[in-house]
């Protein structure tokens, strides 16, 4: 990763695949989705248009906390539907700061009214990291060379 990375590079390099489930689906269907998919969120998503997002946080704080059975809460009782987008021009940094203000750990990726992918807090960190790296490597091979 270069030292300013966007979106758009991130996805390519981790992939754009997006996971959804409809709003009547259950919350066990959504579930049983994410352990397939081994992921910690997923779209929620209603004639094409992103209408929400599941994840791991609102099954255990608005389900299990609330006494409910995940066979059968649809998804839409219990969906994040105050939904923060990031577009692909957007930096890692952007993302971050997205992340903090909100505290959420999921961004849908949406360009001309579509969603193209999902950022992860994971692949945020991960992508900083790389740029970290990038940037030691830049600065010791600059130190190396002026002496």
């Amino acid at each position: 990763m270069e030292a300013t990375t966007n979106v758009r590079q991130l996805l390519q390099a981790k992939g754009s695949a997006v996971w959804s489930v409809g709003p009547d689906d259950t919350v066990f269907a959504a579930l049983e989705l994410m352990a397939e998919k081994n992921i910690g969120a997923l779209m929620v998503v209603e004639g094409g248009a992103l209408v929400g997002v599941f994840s791991e946080r609102d099954y255990a704080r608005k389900v299990i906390l609330h006494g409910r059975a995940s066979r059968d809460t649809a998804v839409r009782d219990v969906m994040s539907d105050k939904v923060v987008t990031v577009s692909p021009e957007k930096t890692v940094a952007d993302c971050t700061v997205l992340m903090t203000e909100n505290r959420i750990r999921h961004l849908p990726v949406v360009e001309d009214g579509r969603t193209v992918g999902l950022v992860s807090i994971g692949d945020v960190v991960k992508a900083i990291i790389s740029e970290q790296s990038f940037l030691i490597d830049q600065l010791q091979s600059y130190i190396q060379g002026a002496s």
